[in-house]
């Protein structure tokens, strides 16, 4: 009964996440994402003040509830060619792409803040999906087994199926909720420091599962396996009090339980195995300058994917699975305005940039996580109704500026020189564009 109930939270707050950042999710909230994310020195909202910065829970000195829906739309293309040759002697090169055809998918956020004025205390709690990828890749119809195959349309070889040397269908799902307990606390009226343990609940479902070893029908499929993981955020915040605003804080690898996988092959034999991914340290600065009616933050991350279980290895194990992402470390650079000039209507401009985790010569190992978006721009406002009411909406368009690309790879061709078996004359790339329409509200309690 206790793992129906976290099922049931977890989906109605994390129904599906996509990457924006490596895997991390850019900002949190319609007021955070148009802001581009940034929020460690200049606290706009709840929701932004507790993912980036505990410690600017301080600012707010009310009882506030914030709530915030989207609707969120990627659309994933997989590509990949194989040279003359490789299907026989003889036969044509081949290759397509395959669209993604998972569609729209909501994204929420809900916090809580418990702020008294004069008091040096803050609390609250949160509930954040903050980071997941996903895409369905059906498999190519115009394929070898086909009586109607022509190589010389379109046909991807990477979803052919798995006995013609591909993986068929690709689906990949991942979603990881968050909770968190803030408390801030004001030193001086300048500097504040803030803490927030949290627990997270994720889950994970692959087909076919490449950390598993295949057999001879290939590799499996899984059923969606779950993990609970901890960690915690810490913050520290100056504001000078004449419009320069400082911050900084420090969010721990979030250490989870392995996933343990029920697997079944194409042959419908079955098989178990185990797999560890953690959530990356990310260690993140920023600035704030606020003066009459305008609002700027500047925010760095450095997420530290190299330290991070299930992405910290890669290539392929003596039984042919694959031994993990290999993503490296990324940088985040993320930006935002807010105009007050329009009575009760305050607009926001953001921008994120971030750079791409996976190297080229594994691009084949992340073809399950292929949302990796370079470039991020968002424009939103809020309507401030009355002192205790405020709605905030969010538009976002990203892009990942063009395609992760790298070569097939076969552990059947591994060699010295080749030690990750790269098919000669074969690549594979994805790319994708992200569009995103959130709302929100957010309700102050005891204002008159």
């Amino acid at each position: 009964m206790k793992s129906f109930y976290l099922q049931v939270i977890f989906l109605s707050f994390s129904a599906m996440m996509f990457s924006q950042a490596g895997h991390i999710m850019q900002g949190v909230g319609a007021v955070n994402m148009s802001m581009g994310g940034a929020a460690t020195a200049q606290p706009l909202d709840i929701s932004g003040a507790m993912q980036w910065n505990p410690a600017t829970l301080s600012v707010f000195d009310d009882k506030i509830l914030k709530l915030d829906i989207g609707l969120f739309f990627s659309s994933p293309e997989l590509s990949s060619s194989l040279p003359a040759g490789m299907l026989g002697p003889g036969a044509p090169g081949v290759s397509g792409t395959t669209l993604d055809d998972r569609g729209v998918s909501p994204m929420p956020a809900l916090a809580m803040v418990w702020g008294k004025e004069g008091s040096k205390h803050t609390f609250g709690v949160s509930a954040f999906g903050i980071s997941g990828f996903g895409v369905t890749f059906p498999e190519e119809a115009n394929n070898p087994f086909s009586p109607t195959f022509n190589p010389m349309t379109n046909s991807n070889p990477i979803n052919y199926p798995q006995g013609a040397g591909g993986f068929g269908h690709i689906e990949s799902d991942y979603m990881l909720l968050q909770v968190g307990g803030t408390w801030a606390y004001q030193l001086t009226n300048n500097f504040s420091i803030g803490i927030q343990p949290t627990i997270n609940y994720s889950s994970l479902k692959l087909a076919p599962n490449p950390t598993a070893s295949p057999s001879a029908a290939g590799y499996p499929s899984t059923d969606k396996a779950t993990a609970i993981g901890f960690g915690a955020q810490f913050g520290l915040f100056y504001d000078s009090g004449f419009g320069l605003k400082l911050g900084a804080s420090y969010k721990t690898a979030q250490k989870f339980s392995e996933f343990d996988f029920d697997n079944t092959y194409l042959d419908n034999s079955t098989s178990k195995n185990s797999f560890q991914m953690d959530y990356p340290a990310i260690l993140s600065l920023g600035f704030g300058y606020s003066e009459g009616d305008i609002d700027l933050a500047f925010d760095f991350r450095r997420v530290d994917y190299e330290n991070a279980d299930g992405f910290s290895k890669t290539g392929w194990t003596q039984t042919a699975s694959v031994a993990g992402f290999g993503w490296k470390n990324i940088s985040i650079v993320s930006a935002g305005l807010q105009y007050k000039g329009i009575n009760k209507l305050p607009l926001r401009f953001g921008y994120t940039y971030s750079s791409n985790p996976i190297p080229e010569e594994i691009t084949f190992f992340n073809i399950p996580a292929t949302a990796v978006i370079k470039n991020a721009y968002q424009f939103g406002f809020s309507y401030i109704v009355t002192d205790n009411w405020k709605f905030d909406a969010v538009y976002h368009y990203g892009d990942s500026n063009g395609s992760t690309e790298g070569k097939i790879l076969n552990p059947m061709m591994i060699s010295p020189s080749n030690p990750l078996g790269a098919v000669p004359g074969s690549s594979v790339s994805y790319k994708m564009n992200t569009s995103m329409v959130q709302l929100g509200i957010a309700y102050t309690f005891n204002k008159k």
